[in-house]
């Protein structure tokens, strides 16, 4: 499943609700997203679950079993539905789609990995991008997650380079409908590696923006090293653009690691290192 998109029904507790809904008012049909939230279709309600357009169908019981999770995402293929989650054997923690009103995030050992509160991933997703708009160019995206950064990007820029550690995620991103781009995109080219070590290997000067969101300094710490500020600066181009998202300024995390952040890019040589509250992070420019 790491190099193919899952193309079953995926639903979730929010996707559920209107058949749930549809059901207590007696109705015997109901309108459901079948792909969490992209598209719509109609399905037939009967006293043993849903039927969907085909021969596909969900049992009220295991209907029940998804409402009841309102974290979890599942599919659904030839009546069997599975939990979208997968454990990593890189970093020995669990891997998994967690639903929202709209874009799914991920769950890693129960982290949201985008900001979910006042927001929703695709919002925090653009947030970041426009801190170094036009996307133009070639562009770096250093640790790829649900593949939100790269799809965005490669709607202008020439190409867009992606680098995941981690196969359990790659396969959980895989399994989610808003991932699709990700792996149909002629545009984008995923990499499965260590981005200090597979950026160490790129050519000098040959992307135009890289967007660096990497997991917390705990996690990553070689991420946030001055080592890996002098790479990405010497693969940037000169007048390119960098964004590096840290977390909440306002939190106690964002506040310690901050200002350290941006002496180590701006002793790297970037200059005009600016904070981005609005994205949680700090933007940069190769002078």
């Amino acid at each position: 499943m790491s190099d193919s998109v899952q193309q079953s029904i995926v639903l979730s507790s929010f996707s559920l609700a209107p058949a749930f809904d549809a059901r207590q008012q007696g109705h015997e049909q109901a309108t459901i997203s079948p792909n969490l939230g992209l598209t719509t279709v109609d399905v037939t309600l009967d006293g043993d679950g849903l039927h969907f357009p085909g021969d596909t169908a969900l049992s009220w019981q295991d209907a029940e079993t998804i409402r009841a999770d309102e974290v979890g995402c599942y599919t659904l293929d030839e009546g069997e539905i599975r939990k979208i989650q997968a454990f990593s054997d890189v970093t020995n923690l669990h891997v998994s789609l967690m639903p929202t009103q709209g874009a799914p995030t991920m769950l890693i050992a129960g982290f949201p990995m985008h900001r979910i509160k006042h927001t929703d991933p695709m919002r925090d997703t653009q947030a970041k991008i426009k801190t170094i708009a036009p996307m133009t160019g070639r562009v770096l995206d250093t640790n790829m997650g649900l593949g939100y950064t790269a799809i965005a990007a490669a709607r202008t820029a020439q190409e867009v380079v992606t680098i995941e550690l981690d196969p359990a995620v790659v396969e959980v991103a895989g399994q989610n409908p808003w991932s699709h781009e990700l792996f149909s995109n002629p545009r984008i080219t995923r990499i499965v590696g260590d981005s200090f070590d597979e950026v160490e290997g790129m050519e000098p000067g040959s992307f135009a923006r890289i967007v660096h969101d990497p997991p917390t300094i705990q996690l990553a710490g070689d991420l946030y090293s001055a080592e890996f500020y002098r790479e990405l600066y010497r693969v940037l181009e000169r007048g390119g653009r960098l964004f590096h998202y840290i977390g909440d300024p306002d939190s106690s995390h964002g506040a310690k690691y901050t200002p350290g952040v941006i002496r180590r890019l701006e002793a790297a040589g970037f200059t005009r290192v600016t904070r981005r509250p609005e994205a949680f992070g700090v933007s940069a420019i190769k002078g």
